[in-house]
């Protein structure tokens, strides 16, 4: 069994032990040193060379953010940034991610909350798939569209939707900005994050776009020319009303028993049966199963869906689980996926 070695970079003593200790629980994984700073992380991460880095963000000397830039451009590495549940924490995060890293979790869910819950394995299962995404691999053959798909129209009746998790904001990052200011059709985004990071999400997209890029809010009218991000915490929803107008139905699914807020499963389900032959669902990386259940229901009324390449994926969870279940019309690497968007779109 392959051990994936992991330097561990953090100020407070505290926090590197514990996660030290979550890490070593698992027999695969192997921390191989531990660094208190900015500094201390660029030296070891060049002299160690480890599998996986978890960085903290706020520390002395030099922080999270500085050290991640000089990583990436000295000794590249997968980087997980450990991230705070505050305003702040959020747009570092975000930044984070610009720079390089590949994923995020937030340091108060490492530590078992008041009621008992733990996330330390879910924390070992995202790492781990990671590490497992950078082994060396066959290349992926690209599926070419069929003839026999009909294209979307160019219409404010269609809809382009968009779902992602772990490596989500890079990727979509390479194909939001793209498209132009008089785009028409709506675009919905659902990306996989703690409640209170999809508001800083799209107000950093929206000063990369040329669309406007909000977040989806319960009751309004779905418009083109419009990119929304599913908030998280909540579950989004798509309501056709009497006069044709389509609109988010957004709440909290208190009841709910997906996994996932937002769930790209349960926003797709409400899409297809409304947008029909004139939705286009885009699975891109993440780990898991998400996605792949909404996606057949897309099939089933008509309408069609692409995923993202392994080759490009940071996690080939999503996609392939889309194209294994015979659900996608076309297979493509990150860097082609907005060009092929709008060479389906006639």
């Amino acid at each position: 069994m392959k051990q994936y070695r992991v330097l561990v970079v953090d100020d407070s003593a505290f926090m590197r032990r514990a996660i030290s200790h979550i890490l070593e629980e698992d027999s695969q994984f192997h921390v191989i040193g531990i660094a208190r700073n900015g500094v201390e992380a660029v030296d070891k991460v060049h002299r160690l060379k480890p599998d996986l880095v978890t960085m903290d963000v706020e520390m002395p000397k030099m922080n999270g953010l500085q050290a991640l830039e000089q990583i990436m451009q000295t000794s590249p590495v997968s980087v997980v940034m450990l991230s705070s549940r505050t305003k702040e924490g959020a747009k570092e995060t975000l930044h984070a991610l610009e720079l390089g890293a590949v994923d995020f979790f937030l340091k108060e869910s490492l530590i078992k909350n008041q009621d008992g819950e733990d996330r330390c394995q879910e924390f070992l299962k995202r790492l781990k798939g990671i590490v497992e995404a950078k082994i060396p691999h066959v290349a992926t053959t690209v599926l070419q569209l069929p003839k026999e798909v009909r294209k979307m129209k160019r219409q404010r009746s269609g809809l382009i939707f968009i779902g992602c998790s772990t490596g989500g904001p890079s990727a979509l990052q390479t194909i939001l900005p793209h498209f132009p200011a008089d785009f028409s059709i709506p675009i919905v985004v659902a990306q996989h994050m703690p409640p209170g990071f999809t508001k800083p999400l799209s107000e950093r997209f929206d000063t990369l776009c040329q669309l406007e890029v909000k977040e989806a809010q319960n009751g309004t009218a779905v418009q083109g020319g419009t990119i929304y991000i599913a908030p998280s915490g909540y579950q989004t929803r798509f309501e056709n009303k009497t006069d044709g107008t389509v609109i988010f139905n957004v709440d909290n699914d208190v009841d709910g028993e997906a996994l996932y807020k937002p769930s790209i499963d349960i926003t797709l389900e409400s899409a297809a049966p409304i947008f029909t032959n004139q939705l286009l669902a885009v699975i891109l990386t993440g780990m898991g199963v998400d996605g792949m259940q909404g996606c057949g229901v897309v099939k089933k009324y008509q309408g069609n869906v692409f995923v993202e390449a392994k080759d490009s994926c940071i996690v080939y969870g999503m996609p392939k689980a889309v194209l294994e279940a015979g659900y996608a019309d076309g297979q493509f690497v990150r860097s082609q996926m907005y060009q092929e968007i709008m060479s389906f779109i006639s």
